[in-house]
C-alpha cells in the first residue's frame, strides 16, 4: 500500500515528527510506501508530490516546522475530490494520512464520510481547541514558550517597575493563555471564553501593584472585553478572507496605564509560538500519533483520526472531532480566579 501523506493549514512543533513516526511504522512493521504531498491539499489537486523513503525522515523528531510544506488551500477548489482522485490514481497512492487542525480534518472527514474517499487524520494545533483529543501536539510547546516569555518579561518589568502585557495565540479559546499564565504566575489572565470587564482587569493590575508587584496580563489574540462586541483585529484579512487578529495586547495597555497611573508596555508574541524544536511531550505525543495513523489505514478507518485519550492513544471519528471547539471549561476558569490580582 503506498499512502500518501500531507501537512495543511497553520504549521506547529511537532508536524515532522508525526511525518517520521508514520513513515517508520509504515515501512518497518507494515511494508507501506509513502508519497509525500507538498503544501496540503495543494499538493494533491496540483500533483505536487514526490516519494518518501526511510532516509527522508531521519534525524525528524526536534526539528520545527514541515519538511511537507503547508498551506491552507481548500480541499474542495481546483476541481476537488475528483482531481483527487485523478492524481491519486496517477501517482499510485491508496490513502492519504491528513495532519492538520480543525479546519483540515474538517474537510478530510468530508471526503471520508462524503466522497467515500480513503483519508484519515492526525490533529494538530497549537491552540488545543480540537475535541475529541486530550491535547494536541503543538500545544505543549507553545505553551512553554508562552511561559518563557512572562519570565523573561517578569525581569524587566521589576528592574523598570512597569506592567507588562503579554498577548498570546488563541482565536477563540484561551487554554495557551491560561496554561502559561498559570505557569508564570500572571497577575491577570483574559481569555476568549470568559469575557472581564475593563474595571476588572484594571483592579487585578492594582491588587498586584499594591503588594509591591510588577502587574503581568497574559491575554489571549481573541479575548474581547465585557461589553465589547468585535475582537480586536487592525491587521485586515488574509487572502482567504479571514480575519487577521492581534492588537489586543497593543489596544490594553494604554488603557491599564491611563486607568491606574502604572507605565505599561505590550508584547505579542505571535509567531515564535510556532516556530522552533517541539518541546519532549509534542515530539513523543506526535510520534505516537503518527505511527496510530499508519494502522488506522491498515485497518481502513475511513473518516478517523488518531486521538490522546489519558495517556492512551485511541481514534475517532473526524466529523465528531470537528464538530465543537474544545472550551476551557468553567471549572478550569473559576480554579484560577484565586491566583488572579
Amino acid at each position: 500500500m503506498n499512502i500518501g501523506i500531507m501537512t495543511s493549514g497553520g504549521d506547529g512543533p511537532g508536524l515532522n515528527a508525526v511525518i517520521r513516526g508514520a513513515v517508520r511504522k509504515g515501512i518497518r512493521a507494515h511494508g507501506f510506501s509513502f508519497t509525500g504531498i507538498r503544501d496540503g491539499w495543494r499538493g494533491l489537486l496540483e500533483d505536487d508530490t514526490h516519494p518518501l523513503h526511510m532516509v527522508d525522515v531521519r534525524g525528524l523528531s526536534g526539528r520545527g516546522g514541515t519538511i511537507l510544506g503547508t498551506s491552507r488551500t481548500h480541499p474542495y477548489s481546483q476541481g476537488g475530490p475528483e482531481q483527487m482522485r485523478t492524481v491519486m490514481e496517477r501517482r499510485g497512492i491508496d490513502a492519504i494520512i491528513a495532519i492538520g487542525g480543525e479546519g483540515t480534518l474538517a474537510g478530510a472527514a468530508r471526503l471520508a464520510d462524503d466522497e467515500g474517499m480513503p483519508v484519515v487524520g492526525v490533529p494538530k494545533t497549537i491552540d488545543n481547541d480540537l475535541d475529541g483529543t486530550d491535547y494536541t501536539f503543538g500545544f505543549d510547546t507553545a505553551q512553554s514558550i508562552a511561559t518563557e516569555a512572562i519570565d523573561r518579561l517578569r525581569t524587566t518589568a521589576d528592574s523598570h517597575h512597569r506592567c507588562m502585557v503579554l498577548e498570546v495565540m488563541g482565536r477563540n479559546v484561551g487554554w495557551i493563555a491560561l496554561q502559561a499564565g498559570m505557569a508564570g504566575g500572571a497577575h491577570a489572565i483574559l481569555i476568549p471564553e470568559f469575557p472581564v470587564s475593563y474595571e476588572q482587569i484594571f483592579d487585578w493590575v492594582r491588587s498586584a501593584w499594591d503588594r509591591g508587584r510588577a502587574p503581568l496580563v497574559v491575554v489571549a489574540e481573541g479575548f474581547v472585553p465585557e461589553g465589547v462586541e468585535d475582537q480586536v483585529a487592525d491587521r485586515g484579512t488574509d487572502k482567504h478572507g479571514r480575519v487577521r487578529l492581534g492588537g489586543i495586547g497593543d489596544h490594553l495597555a494604554p488603557l491599564i496605564e491611563e486607568a491606574t497611573g502604572i507605565e505599561t508596555r505590550a508584547m505579542i508574541l505571535g509567531h515564535l509560538q510556532r516556530g522552533g524544536s517541539p518541546t519532549a511531550y509534542d515530539r513523543v505525543l506526535a510520534t505516537r500519533l503518527g505511527m496510530a495513523a499508519v494502522d488506522i489505514v491498515l485497518n481502513e478507518g475511513w473518516g478517523q483520526m488518531a486521538a490522546l485519550d489519558g495517556t492512551d492513544i485511541t481514534r475517532v471519528r473526524m466529523a465528531d472531532a470537528v464538530d465543537n471547539l474544545k472550551l476551557v471549561p468553567r471549572n478550569r476558569w473559576d480554579e484560577v480566579q484565586v491566583l488572579l490580582g
